[in-house]
């Protein structure tokens, strides 16, 4: 059983885009709000996460330098001391290429990871699996 206090950021990704939610409900009923939506920019001014298969296509590429970009963000919005709870939801590939790229800070106030792909699912979806994660 994992509590998600108000407030605690929600952040939804995959190697397309990300959705930033904070949670305005109580920690054993969160309630989301859409904070931000999250796409890829510049991904030619940065390289992709971790190494990468010699054979990789750009479409795989450019996954890999999003999920940097989520991780360079969630870095400075830790260090930067913008939320003191995060959960991170994201399908497995991303989740495992972020996680070794999360300053230690960010990975401190992590509570929850998920590997699922729910980026693109209704928001009530979202909120019922992070009710079960918190009723245990």
């Amino acid at each position: 059983m994992v509590k998600i206090p108000t407030g605690t950021w929600i952040l939804v990704a995959d190697g397309t885009k990300a959705r930033l939610f904070s949670n305005v409900g109580t920690a054993t009923a969160p309630r989301l709000h859409q904070e931000r939506l999250l796409e890829p920019v510049n991904l030619d001014d940065d390289g992709p996460a971790g190494r990468q298969p010699a054979d990789a296509d750009g479409y795989h590429l450019d996954e890999a330098t999003f999920v940097k970009q989520l991780a360079l963000a969630v870095n400075d919005a830790a260090l930067n001391h913008r939320f003191e709870h995060l959960v991170l939801i994201a399908d497995p590939q991303s989740l495992g290429q972020i996680r070794p790229l999360l300053h230690q800070e960010a990975t401190r106030r992590t509570l929850l990871e998920l590997p699922r792909t729910l980026t693109n699912s209704p928001l009530e979806d979202i909120e019922r699996v992070l009710a079960a994660q918190a009723a245990g």
